[in-house]
This record gives C-alpha cells, structure tokens and sequence, in this order.
C-alpha cells in the first residue's frame, strides 16, 4: 500500500472518529486503535523488504547475523513501544503511556549490552 493510500485511510478514520466523540467517544476510540493497527499490518510486507536488504548487506560486509538480529530487535523495540505509547495517548492515558517507554527504553539497554560488550573487548585488544 502507498503512502497516500495510508494517509487517506488516516484522514477517513479521523473524520468518523471526530464525528463519533460526540456520540459515542468509545467507538471513536476503539475505531482509531483498529485503523492504527490496519495500517500497522499494512505496512509489514514494507518492512520484510528493508530486512532482506539488511540481511544482504550484512552477509557483504562479513558482520555476525547475531549482532543484526539484535539490531532489528531494537529498532522493532521502538516502533511497537512508540505505537503502544501513542494509544496511550490517544486514550487519555499518559502515565501509562510513560510507562510503556520506559519499559522499553529498559528492552533497548538488554539488547544492546552484547553489543556494548563486544565493541569494549574491541577497544581493550587495540589499546595495550
């Protein structure tokens, strides 16, 4: 799906759900969190594309699959705690939405200590 495409879907479902808050705030709710996860699946196929690609150049470059799998876990990390945390937001739930980042910059700093570690036992071999 293009991204006009996606935006208009946007467009449609925000004009309904403005309209529905006035009746039935709900629905408005529940009908954002479902065209945002339309979209969200809408837009997988996009993301297998970038992941072959990185798969391939990682293959070229010689780096461990290993530390790219860790890679796209973070960034994965990030989009669904970004995703979450904004219908928090949408729902009126701040706090909880604080909530979700928080948890998953904690994910983010998990992940990434192989990595943290790998580049510190790099430094310590260079440096006598």
């Amino acid at each position: 799906m293009e991204i006009w495409q996606i935006v208009g879907l946007a467009l449609i479902v925000t004009v309904f759900s403005v309209l529905l808050k006035q009746i039935r705030p709900e629905i408005a709710l529940q009908l954002t969190i479902i065209a945002g996860a339309a979209i969200f699946i809408l837009i997988l196929s996009k993301v297998k594309v970038i992941v072959d690609l990185l798969q391939t150049l990682a293959d070229q470059a010689n780096i461990s699959s290993y530390y790219l799998l860790i890679i796209l876990k973070i960034v994965g990390i990030a989009y669904l705690a970004e995703f979450g945390a904004q219908i928090c937001r949408d729902a009126g739930e701040n706090a909880l939405a604080t909530k979700v980042e928080l948890a998953a910059k904690v994910g983010v700093i998990i992940l990434a200590i192989p990595i943290i570690v790998a580049i510190t036992e790099s430094l310590v071999r260079l440096v006598p």
